[in-house]
């Protein structure tokens, strides 16, 4: 198989702000397998938070290049083990090559890769679309933008309250909220009384990633479900959520991919938690790859082909009433020239 890779700088509709970062464009990375004539593709953003850019995701990649080029692709899973040694310390490269490869397979196969893993679309839930912070008149402005039965509101600011109940005043849509490990113990559970009265359905990552003994007092008394996102990177976070969280939140670029991302569905699922995806503002190279696992999860979070003024790719398309597939194999994922 042939490596190839793409970067993009994605310029986004409006400035995109969180607790902990604020831009207007999103750098990726998209990685094309190519067998013969057909190619496969993913995708892994540069994240400042997590310390990584398009320079250590492709150093990682060249290093391999050759031993992929003699891999001959019989199932995504063991192509993930294979190329696991060499880039187990960089999930986000590992993600973009495990789309792309489940991609690929897909393809050579000729199926999508919701009926590979035997999904029906039917049971996808709807996604959120997601406001980030701004000055309260914005955040509405965005809200009447895009109509949306669902919007998760980006919190962390000294007046998240006033900013739901304001924005609660323009719609009537389900609300949930992310603060990104803004708050403390006593903020979050004051927080939660107060968002439960105003439509929310859950808090996203209310505190510090490694607060244990804070969560665990916030877990006892929150009027509101609890979803993990900076305290669930990998696999292995799961198993400590339990007990402290009522759900977790995958992230493909995180984890590495789908195919890690197939495990720790079924190990929240064993431990009686809820699971979300999120993902990193992304094109419709990652979204798409999150589509055809989506019906597997209680919660989505898909919109960040939404949140960029021009696409480079074609693929799923996101509605307020769903998912539509392309008619096409694999992840749907056509790159534009």
């Amino acid at each position: 198989m042939e490596i190839i890779l793409h970067r993009y700088a994605l310029q986004l509709r409006h400035t995109f702000t969180i607790a902990h970062d604020s831009r207007n464009v999103q750098n990726t990375l998209i990685v094309e397998l190519k067998d013969e004539q057909i190619s496969g593709y993913g995708e892994a953003t540069e994240n400042p938070y997590y310390g990584v850019t398009f320079e250590i995701m492709e150093v990682a990649l060249h290093k391999i290049k050759d031993k992929i080029q003699n891999y001959e692709l019989k199932n995504p899973k063991d192509f993930w083990e294979f190329v696991k040694p060499d880039l187990a310390d960089i999930p986000f490269a590992q993600c973009a090559l495990d789309g792309a490869a489940n991609d690929l397979y897909g393809k050579k196969i000729g199926k999508p890769l919701y009926e590979i893993w035997n999904l029906n679309p039917k049971n996808i839930p709807l996604t959120n679309y997601t406001i980030g912070i701004d000055s309260i008149e914005k955040m509405i402005f965005k809200m009447k933008e895009t109509p949306w039965n669902l919007y998760k509101i980006k919190l962390g600011t000294p007046h998240d309250l006033e900013i739901i109940k304001e924005l609660r005043k323009h719609s009537t849509a389900k609300f949930r909220v992310d603060a990104n490990c803004a708050w403390g113990v006593e903020e979050t559970i004051k927080n939660s009384e107060e968002l439960a009265k105003l439509n929310v359905e859950f808090i996203e990552q209310p505190m510090k990633a490694n607060d244990w003994e804070g969560m665990k007092e916030v877990y006892k008394h929150s009027a509101l479900p609890l979803i993990a996102d900076e305290s669930c990177i990998v696999e292995s976070d799961v198993l400590c959520c339990a007990g402290f969280f009522h759900g977790i939140n995958i992230k493909l670029t995180k984890c590495g991919g789908l195919t890690p991302a197939h495990r720790m569905i079924d190990q929240a699922r064993k431990l009686g938690l809820q699971v979300m995806m999120g993902c990193m503002t992304e094109s419709l190279v990652g979204i798409s790859a999150i589509a055809h696992i989506a019906a597997r999860l209680d919660y989505v979070d898909m919109d960040g082909a939404m949140l960029i003024k021009e696409q480079i790719a074609e693929g799923v398309n996101i509605t307020p009433d769903g998912v539509i597939f392309p008619k096409t194999n694999g992840a749907g994922i056509r790159l534009f020239s």
